[in-house]
This record gives structure tokens, sequence and C-alpha cells, in this order.
């Protein structure tokens, strides 16, 4: 259609070269299509893009052709750096021949042999979604030398006025940037609203998508009858007969015998029939059998516990995991829990000290290790918490922590007193080792150190927990004098004075009902820390042996600290190590059972395949309710060490 002078609107684009010349020669103006349209936004490509150019086309004045067609299938919410440089329009059949996306636009903007004169597309948003990136084209088009239509916004007058006024721009330019940030108000409410869905939706207990494996999606009817006509569901999640046990299965492996990824994976391929393997969303991709990283999405599943969990991923990050900060649980269990939530809290922080620790003795695949440590995974700088890494230096091993300031400063607490490097000797820590479990473990004095222990430190459990209950008495004994001062009040006669007072009291109450939940909150994690009464018949169970730690293969050595659920923790400030074991009930037949390959006539052995096997290929229980916690023993000693190889005086930050 064609555009009178008198109706048309100005732009800041009237003074290129190749529209005067068109002008001049009356010749064709030459326009370039620019479209966009996103799958996320449920079109159809190959009916949106055609409509599109159609649009253009129609609004474009008598006398212009369109000489070239970019368009892109994606987001308009990208940066603009990564726009244009997808393939997803190859997977339609769209009949409009491609010369490019918006970055080859662009491109050829910026040439002087460019073919055309203008850009035209069918509204503005389809530019960008975000009002930044599209000003940002619009100026790099302007810088150019090319002009930016739309097809829904009056279009600019070709021919500069000959009375030499003013051109209008003014608020052409206020409703192009309104409609850009209608725009993107229009798309952030969106997101916003369907954010807020998705939250309820998980609070509500409903599943997403595929069933994590161990459970089944137990279709529902769709509430909504519209949606319930067309056959659509809301799914919750039941606990699978067959996958359900499996789960709670390898978190009996993880907690309780300490076994890494690919070792658990290597037990539950010995019996696929009982412990089947998990099928991707695209079977094609199914391996048939276990693997590490199935065992680890499987342990770092909170779904297990009972509550429904969302957003773990980024959906559009490339699948990264977001912290936990960043998930939305369900206030409460929406479903049969599988473990309960302290045993999956174990199974975290089992993997928060085993994080790049092999857990086999196999030979390493780094061309540059010359060392085994007997120690590696099990010895932890008391000063930060973190595990310390094995070392060589002067023809010793150690193991160390230094902090890295790039990632701890300004970040960790510890950071600013934990010594610049912390160094401790191998064979120190072995000499004390020995002592320990040749004395403390199987030695015949073991259950008189235990005993004395438990004594010296039931006295200072009790006096927390009773302090606590003490504290929440006292808020309780507070809470109800504000009561009777508000019941006992005499009013004064002043309505504001009255007023004031009671609103002071109600504050108080409301103070006084915050100290009392967090007292509680207190008194919970306190009992919760607090290990059941320790079996001291356990240790006595245990044989009695003797045993030196040098002489035995590093396989059995380190089977043997497992199954004692050994920590060692080195302490900089005082120079001593303390050395930690733990014997539960469920665990005594695997260390009697390493006790029986030490002790043999022959040469201290590692346990063979049916030995390891028989200690954890108990069939898992159907059962998924919380049970009580394992009678345990712990054996604790501090040890003195000689001046360590360290400056520890000099502090970790400049």
């Amino acid at each position: 259609m064609s555009v009178r002078a008198t109706e048309a609107v100005s732009f800041p684009w009237e003074d290129n070269d190749d529209v005067k010349a068109a002008q001049a020669a009356e010749i064709p103006l030459s326009v370039a299509w620019l479209g966009r349209t996103s799958t996320d936004d449920q079109q159809d490509p190959t009916l949106s893009l055609p409509r599109q150019l159609r649009s253009s086309r129609n609004a474009l004045p008598a006398g212009s052709l369109i000489v070239a067609h970019f368009y892109d299938v994606e987001s308009g919410r990208m940066d603009l750096e990564a726009r244009g440089r997808g393939h997803a329009h190859e997977a339609f059949d769209i009949p409009i021949s491609r010369d490019g996306g918006i970055q080859d636009l662009l491109a050829e903007a910026k040439r002087p042999d460019r073919r055309f004169a203008a850009v035209i597309c069918e509204s503005i948003e389809r530019v960008a979604r975000r009002t930044y990136f599209g000003t940002k084209v619009e100026y790099e088009l302007e810088q150019a030398g090319v002009m930016l239509l739309a097809a829904d916004e009056p279009l600019p007058q070709l021919r500069r006025p000959s009375d030499g006024r003013s051109r209008k721009q003014a608020t052409p330019m206020l409703t192009r940037r309104v409609k850009q940030a209608v725009s993107e108000w229009y798309v952030l409410q969106t997101l916003e609203l369907a954010w807020d869905g998705t939250c309820e939706h998980t609070e509500q207990g409903w599943n997403t998508g595929k069933a994590c494996y161990g459970y089944r999606n137990d279709r529902l009817p769709h509430p909504v009858a519209a949606k319930r006509a067309e056959g659509k569901t809301k799914s919750r999640l039941v606990p699978h007969p067959a996958e359900g046990p499996t789960v709670t299965y390898i978190f009996l492996l993880r907690v309780v015998h300490r076994l890494g990824y690919d070792t658990i994976a290597d037990r539950l391929n010995l019996d696929p029939q009982t412990y089947p393997p998990p099928t991707p969303t695209n079977p094609q991709r199914a391996l048939g059998r276990w693997s590490g990283s199935a065992v680890r999405e499987i342990l770092c599943n909170p779904k297990y516990t009972g509550y429904m969990v969302w957003n773990r991923r980024a959906s559009k990050k490339g699948g990264k995991n977001n912290p936990p900060s960043e998930w939305v649980w369900s206030p409460r269990p929406t479903h049969e829990p599988l473990v309960t939530k302290e045993v999956y809290q174990k199974a975290a922080r089992i993997a928060q000290s085993r994080q790049g620790s092999p857990v086999t003795t196999n030979p390493t695949r780094q061309p540059k290790t010359w060392h085994t440590y007997a120690l590696r995974a099990f010895v932890v700088c008391d000063a930060c918490g973190r595990r310390m890494q094995g070392n060589p230096k002067k023809k010793n091993l150690y193991y160390v922590c230094k902090p890295d300031k790039r990632e701890h400063e300004d970040r960790r607490d510890w950071y600013a007193r934990h010594p610049k490097s912390v160094w401790v000797r191998e064979d120190h820590l072995l000499d004390h080792l020995q002592e320990f479990f040749a004395n403390r473990v199987f030695g015949a004095e073991r259950l008189r150190a235990l005993r004395a222990r438990l004594a010296d430190d039931a006295p200072k459990q009790e006096s927390a927990v009773q302090r606590a209950k003490r504290q929440i008495l006292d808020v309780e004994k507070r809470q109800n004098n504000v009561l009777l001062q508000i019941e006992d009040y005499v009013p004064t006669g002043d309505d504001e004075i009255d007023q004031d007072f009671r609103r002071r009291l109600q504050q108080r109450y409301a103070e006084l009902g915050q100290a009392r939940k967090a007292r509680i909150a207190e008194l919970a994690a306190l009992e919760e820390e607090e290990q059941p009464d320790a079996d001291q018949t356990l240790l006595d169970k245990l044989p009695r042996l003797r045993i030196c730690l040098r002489s035995l293969s590093d396989d059995l050595r380190r089977r043997l600290f497992d199954a004692f659920h050994l920590e060692v923790r080195y302490r900089a400030d005082t120079n001593e190590v303390s050395i930690k074991i733990t014997v539960k009930a469920d665990n005594v037949s695997a260390i009697t059972d390493l006790a029986d390959a030490i002790s043999g006539p022959s040469e201290p052995r590692a346990l063979s395949s049916t030995e390891a096997t028989r200690v954890t290929r108990a069939r898992p229980r159907a059962a998924v309710r919380p049970s009580k916690a394992v009678p345990s023993a712990t054996v604790e000693s501090v040890y003195p060490l000689p001046k360590p190889y360290s400056r520890r005086a000099q502090p970790a930050q400049t």
C-alpha cells in the first residue's frame, strides 16, 4: 500500500544515501526481512514465519522489494552474542529461503556492498524480547545507515521535507519504546506466573515429568474439566515394587559400608534381576547395566525422603545443578519415602568427605603419580574441615592443606585464621594408628578405656540438653507473665496510652514466641545429634589379635579403615591428631571377616569377591519406614605429634 506524505512519520534514517539514490533513479527500495519464532512459545515455525513475511510485505510502500530473508527459530530472550547461531530451523520444513540469522544480517549491514537499504520485521519484539538487545540491534543498524522498520508501526517518509522543518521523531520513538517495554513486561509476568504455578504444583506433591528411579507415576484425572476431557492427568509418586528396595539398598551400601559410586554399581551388576538398572528417558541411550553416575544420581536425589523437590537443575543452562538453597520443597512429605532424611543427609556428608578420592587400590591412570597414600580420604584438617591431600617432600609422604585464596577468601569464615599451609607426615600418623588399633580396638584393655570415655562425656551431653529444656521453660514462663499483665490491666481511660500498652505487650509476646521456637529447634538438633546409648558389648564382640598396619596390603588396610569408619583429624594449632572409629552392630560381621583375613596363616590378603559380597549382599527390606538408630560404640583418642614440617604461625590472608 502507498503512504501519503502528510500521513507518514519521520525516522532518523532519512539521510540514508541508498534511499536518496533510489528516489533519484526511481528504482525499487531493497529491503531485508527479519523474522523470529520460538518453539518454547508453542508456535509452529512453518505457519508463523510465512505469516510474519506476508505482514511485512503488505506494510511496505509501493516500489519496495524484499531481497533477503533472515530468520531464526530461537528464544528472543537470549543474549545477542548467542543469537542466530542455532540450528533449530533445520528441523522444520519452512517454505522460505534463508539467507542467515540475525548475526548474518548485522554482518551484511556493515558491508559497503550490502543488498538492502532497510530492514523490516512484523513487530519490534520479533527483533528481541529484551529491550536492551532490541535497541542495540536498532542502534547498530542505524550506525550502518540501515533503517529498522516494523509492519505494525507507521512507516517513515522517504523524502526530506522541502520546507526545512525538523522531522518529528519523539512520539514515534516513544511509541516503539513503550511497545518494547510492554513486550518485555508481558514475558516476565508470564514467566513469574508460570514459576509460581510450578512451585505450588510441587508443594502440593505433584510430580513433573518422568518418575525418578525407585518410583512410578500414579496418574490421576486432571482436576480441570477441560483438560480432563483431553485425557490429561496429574501424577503422584508411588514406590516401584522392584526399584524401591534397590534404592534403599544403595543408601545402605553408601551410609553403612561407605562404598564409592563405582563399587556400588559393581555390586548391583552382580544381580541385575534383583537390582534392575535404570532406564533413561531415551531408551536408545540405555546401558543395560549400573554405572557410577547412575548411583550418584540416586544418592543425590532428595525425593527419596518423601518430599517433592523441584528446580534441582537449571533447564536453560545446560542442566547445570542449582545450589540447594534454590530448590523448591514441599512443606511436608507427599509420597512414601524410601529412606529417612537422616540417612539422606549422612550420604550427602559422605560425598563431601570423599569427593575426588579414589575408592580402590587399582593402579592410577594419572601418569605423574608415583606414590600411594595409605590414608588418602581419611585425614581431615581440623581448622577448615576439608580433606587433606597427599604430597611428597624430602623423601617423606605428607598430607597437606593449602587454602586457595581465589576460592576461599571472603567466602569462608575460617579462612582468616587458617594457616597458609598445614603439613603432617604420614609415618607419624601411621605410628599412632598402629598404637590405636593395637590397644584401643583389638587390645585387652579396650573395653575399660571405652567405659572411661563414656563416663567423662555423659554429663556434658546431658547438660546441653537440659540447658535447652530449662531455657524453653523459662521463655514459657515469661509468656505467661505477659498474658497475665494483659488480663490484669486496668484501662487508664486514654485510648492512645491503652493501645500503646497493648501493642507493646503483644510485640513482647511475639518476641518471646520466636525465642521459644528457636530454643525448640536447638533442642531438636541436640537430640538428633545425640548418639544412641553406646553398646559397650559391641567392642567386646570384636576379636583380639595382633595387628601391624604397615605389613597389611593397601587393599586390606583400606577395607579395615572403611569398616571402622575411621576419622583422622589433624589440629595444627596444638599439633595433635584425633583418631576416631565407630563400631556399628550391623557391621560387626564385616569386621570379623576382615580380622580373619588379617590373622590368617598365610600372608595378609585382600577379601575375595565372595567374601566382600557376602557382607553386604543381604536382600534389602521393602519396608521404608524410619527405623531406630543402629547401636554403636565410638572409640576416640588424641595423640601429640613431633614438630611438623610447616610454618604454622603464618596466616593465610595477606
